[in-house]
């Protein structure tokens, strides 16, 4: 048993109702964010709470609540369901109305969700690395955009599951955009290199953390799109997500990136990464 953020309350999880004409379950007409947590404390909170209300804003849903008074929930919630290291789910949906595609004349009030899981660091996939398959992109033109609308993100994820592989690495006409659920790095020459900012990708906050690591490295970074065949002949590749931190790619459709070893770039920003993650606190 445990406790669900619902609307602005922390109520049991089995007090939560889902109406079904809920938009979000008939549409998936919403906004989603999952922030990791480390030793009871959120990860770049703040960054997470801004994109949250940027893609509420792009879709033209207004969140009821401060972000302060967010922040406040989201807390409440880790503390109730003591959560160590894990993550923190909430989705935002437009709301109950009658089902038509427009939006509900006069409006509808929103309805947010958030819950919490206990679940380790990948320890293993950022030591030795992963497998990935590449995959047409055949989403929609606004990634940039953390909607609960994941149908082209499922299908890919379910293809290179299928393939024994961690992820899929998507592409449009052989441009590498991102992957399935992380954004996607290489490094030739000692640069970094990933696909721009743009509404081909959704600006991930773990992206933006590991190109300040570079920087403060004195990494290079250059924000290019890449090809399939560039990816597959670069130094060494990683992907990125809250959950996946900097996850080593080591093999492409069977092709090894670095002859199947993760490579020193990759490990000089792991480090880095590292020292950013709140440690415990000792009484």
């Amino acid at each position: 048993m445990g406790f669900t953020l619902w609307n602005d309350q922390i109520v049991k999880d089995e007090e939560v109702k889902i109406d079904k004409e809920d938009r979000g379950y008939q549409f998936g007409d919403g906004v989603y964010e999952v922030i990791k947590v480390y030793n009871g404390e959120m990860f770049t909170v703040k960054e997470h709470i801004e994109r949250f209300y940027s893609s509420a804003e792009k879709i033209r849903i207004s969140i009821p609540y401060t972000k302060e008074h967010l922040q406040e929930l989201l807390q409440e919630l880790i503390e109730k369901n003591q959560v160590g290291t894990g993550h923190i789910y909430f989705q935002i949906t437009r709301g109950v109305s009658p089902r038509t595609h427009y939006f509900p004349e006069g409006g509808a009030k929103p309805v947010l969700i958030g819950y919490t899981r206990e679940n380790p660091r990948p320890l293993e996939n950022i030591e030795k690395g992963v497998k990935a398959t590449f995959v047409e992109d055949i989403r929609w033109l606004r990634c940039d955009i953390k909607t609960l609308n994941l149908l082209g993100a499922v299908l890919a994820k379910q293809e290179a599951h299928e393939k024994g592989c961690y992820e899929a690495i998507l592409h449009r006409d052989n441009i590498v955009t991102e992957g399935a659920s992380t954004n996607v790095f290489g490094v030739k020459d000692g640069i970094l290199y990933t696909h721009p900012a743009n509404h081909l990708i959704l600006r991930g906050i773990t992206r933006d953390v590991v190109m300040d690591c570079a920087e403060e490295i004195n990494m290079p970074v250059k924000e290019i799109p890449f090809t399939t065949y560039e990816a597959l002949n670069m130094d060494e590749l990683f992907v990125t997500s809250t959950t996946s931190e900097i996850t080593p790619v080591i093999e492409i459709d069977g092709k090894p990136i670095n002859d199947g070893k993760v490579g020193e770039w990759t490990r000089k920003l792991q480090k880095q990464f590292e020292a950013k993650i709140p440690k415990p606190l000792h009484i």
